[in-house]
């Protein structure tokens, strides 16, 4: 690996979930720090990076934000193209956000890829006051299907690194077992068999 080349990884997340659970706020507060109290809803597709350290390994996350079009039905699959891992979002003082949840999981499972991580994330949890949906029941709710959990608050940051590299190391663990070429700084897909990956980096950048 060249000097020059400041990570190992680069894993896709993606963020679903209803328009106005905090999504845009969850990924700023990630990957910049920042609230904006005046979230106006964004149109098109925008991502954000950042670079973080977990154990030995530099992982660059691309977190992909759907940024309004979910409210027109029309997330692509695209979208989901080559996503590792997605936070799926709802609002933990709008119960319709969190009864949303199941479709978004199937959307997600018609077009990601099967490995995928998946963390319910129950944001706005500074609410508690207005709280609808019980912890415990969206804990069980999660188990059931196998997906992480965590409540997190963009606006006090509570929990917001935690969710993120939380789902970060559990798709290099994924990786990791898999025998993903190390080093490899292309985007890392989860169906690939071992055997592609270990011809490392001659065919891994090529574009499909």
């Amino acid at each position: 690996m060249g000097s020059d080349e400041s990570y190992n990884f680069v894993f896709k997340v993606v963020l679903i979930g209803e328009s106005g659970v905090g999504k845009s706020n969850l990924l700023s507060r990630f990957t910049k720090n920042e609230f904006n109290h005046d979230s106006r809803t964004t149109i098109g597709v925008e991502f954000s990076t950042r670079t973080v350290q977990l154990d030995n390994y530099a992982i660059k996350a691309q977190i992909w934000d759907t940024a309004g079009l979910e409210r027109y039905r029309a997330i692509t699959s695209a979208y989901y193209r080559g996503a590792v891992g997605a936070l799926l979002v709802y609002d933990i003082s709008k119960h319709l956000t969190y009864e949303s949840v199941d479709r978004w999981l199937k959307e997600l499972f018609d077009h990601a890829d099967p490995h995928i991580v998946v963390m319910l994330v129950g944001n706005k949890r500074d609410l508690d006051t207005l709280r609808t949906v019980p912890t415990e029941e969206a804990k069980d709710f999660a188990e059931k299907r196998g997906l992480m959990f965590m409540e997190t608050s963009a606006l006090d940051s509570t929990n917001v690194e935690n969710a993120f590299h939380e789902v970060l190391k559990a798709i290099h663990k994924k990786v990791a077992s898999r025998e993903v070429t190390r080093g490899s700084i292309c985007a890392v897909t989860l169906s690939n068999p071992t055997s592609e990956a270990q011809e490392g980096h001659r065919n891994c950048c090529k574009s499909s």
